[in-house]
């Protein structure tokens, strides 16, 4: 059970750094940060490969799923909006 309350308190801890790191971002910078989080997806689609693999429990093996189907989401999108701000800068 204490192992349980230190991981949830580091979770949440996460949370609310990052919420208030990103808030603090003035807004022309979202599009470059967000391009660049695809690398961090990337890591987070392998992990959640070896997770799945693993399959130790029918939990792991659900979340496991889920975090590979959310973070290829992510690092789609994440591409998806940095060909769109590229093709910005292109002479017409």
């Amino acid at each position: 059970m204490e192992t349980f309350i230190t991981s949830l308190t580091v979770f949440v801890l996460a949370m609310w750094v990052g919420f208030e790191v990103i808030t603090k971002v003035p807004p022309i910078l979202h599009t470059p940060l967000t391009s660049g989080s695809n690398a961090v997806s990337g890591i987070t689609v392998l992990g959640a490969m070896v997770v799945l693999g693993s399959m130790a429990t029918g939990l792991t093996g659900t979340l496991g799923f889920l975090a590979v189907v959310f973070a290829t989401i992510n690092v789609v999108g994440g591409f998806m909006v940095t060909h769109r701000m590229l093709a910005m800068f292109k002479r017409k």
